[in-house]
C-alpha cells in the first residue's frame, strides 16, 4: 500500500470517478489541471489499484488549492482518503491552502484547521437570448490581461493553471467582450458531461454577463452552470432572475490567511478544483 503522485492517465480516471459522484467535470479539464501542477495529484494504491485521490495544486510561493478529494465507494472507511490528503498538505509545504468543501466533509476540514470564509452556489439555467455583440475569442495576445484580471479577483498569480485554461480547444474556449480595443469583461466556457459550466467569469456591466452568458449557451445545447461565490450578491441576483436555479453549494474555506480579494462586481469562480 502506498502514497504517490498521480500519472495523467491515472488523473483522467479520478476525473471520471468524479463524474460518477455528480461532479460535471469537463471533457478537456485533465489537460489544464495537470499543467498547473504535475507534481501536485495523489493517489493511494492498494494492491496495483488506485483507491482514493486528491490534488493540491501549489499556484504560486503563498497559496495553494485543494480538489478532487475522493475515494472509491468500496474502499472508504479504511483512512486511505486520509493518506492522499496527508501527501497533499505536505505537497503544499508553508502555503495557505484554500478548497471548497463539500456539506459532509466540512466538519472534518474544520478538524484540520481550516475555516469557512464563504459559500460558493453552482446555478443551472439557461441564459436569456439577447444579441451577443462585441463578443470574440481571446486572443493570446490577450493573455496577460486575463491574467492580471484574474489576479486581482482571486488574490494568487496562477499564470500555468491559466496558459492551460485559456487556451482554445474544441471543448473550451475564452470569451471576451471588447470596447475601445480594451477587454471589458470576459468567461472561459467548457463542454462537460452535462452542458456547459461558465468559470471564470468577470464583468462589471450587467450587460456584458448577458451577452457571456448568451455566448456560452450557444457552445452546447445543454444547460448552463455558474459557481458563484456568496459575496457576488449581484450575479446571484440577477442569475435567479433570469430563472436559473441554486443546483449544489460548498463552503470556501482556507487554513490560514486567505488572499486578499478584489474581483468584479459580477464574478464567478473558475472550477471547484483548482479555484
Amino acid at each position: 500500500m502506498t502514497v504517490r503522485n498521480m500519472t495523467f492517465s491515472e488523473l483522467e480516471i479520478v476525473l471520471s470517478w468524479a463524474a460518477e459522484e455528480g461532479w460535471n467535470p469537463g471533457h478537456e479539464d485533465a489537460v489544464a489541471f495537470f499543467a498547473a501542477d504535475p507534481e501536485g495529484f495523489f493517489v493511494k494504491e492498494v494492491s496495483g489499484n488506485i483507491v482514493a485521490a486528491v490534488s493540491v495544486v501549489n499556484h504560486d510561493p503563498n497559496h495553494a488549492f485543494l480538489g478532487l478529494y475522493i475515494c472509491r465507494p468500496d474502499y472508504r472507511g479504511f483512512g486511505y482518503g486520509l493518506d492522499v490528503w496527508r501527501a497533499a498538505k505536505a505537497h503544499a509545504a508553508t502555503r495557505c491552502i484554500g478548497l471548497d468543501g463539500v456539506p459532509d466533509q466540512q466538519e472534518n476540514y474544520a478538524r484540520d484547521g481550516f475555516t469557512r470564509h464563504g459559500q460558493t452556489t453552482r446555478f443551472e439555467g439557461l441564459p436569456e437570448p439577447v444579441q451577443a455583440e462585441n463578443v470574440e475569442v481571446a486572443s493570446p495576445l490577450d493573455f496577460d490581461r486575463l491574467v492580471e484580471m484574474d489576479l486581482s479577483a482571486t488574490g494568487h498569480a496562477r499564470r500555468l493553471f491559466l496558459a492551460a485554461w485559456f487556451t482554445q480547444t474544441p471543448d473550451r474556449q475564452t470569451i471576451v467582450v471588447r470596447r475601445d480595443s480594451k477587454i471589458a469583461a470576459f468567461a472561459t466556457v467548457r463542454k462537460c458531461q452535462l452542458g456547459v459550466k461558465v468559470g471564470p467569469l468577470h464583468a462589471s456591466d450587467l450587460g456584458d454577463v448577458q451577452t457571456l452568458l448568451a455566448a456560452a449557451a450557444q457552445f452546447s445545447d445543454g444547460p448552463v452552470y455558474v459557481d458563484v461565490p456568496d459575496p457576488q450578491s449581484a450575479l446571484q441576483s440577477y442569475l435567479l432572475s433570469a430563472g436559473f436555479s441554486a443546483v449544489f453549494e460548498t463552503a470556501r474555506m482556507y487554513n490560514a490567511v486567505p488572499p486578499v480579494q478584489n474581483p468584479c462586481k459580477f464574478h464567478a469562480v473558475a472550477t471547484l478544483e483548482l479555484g
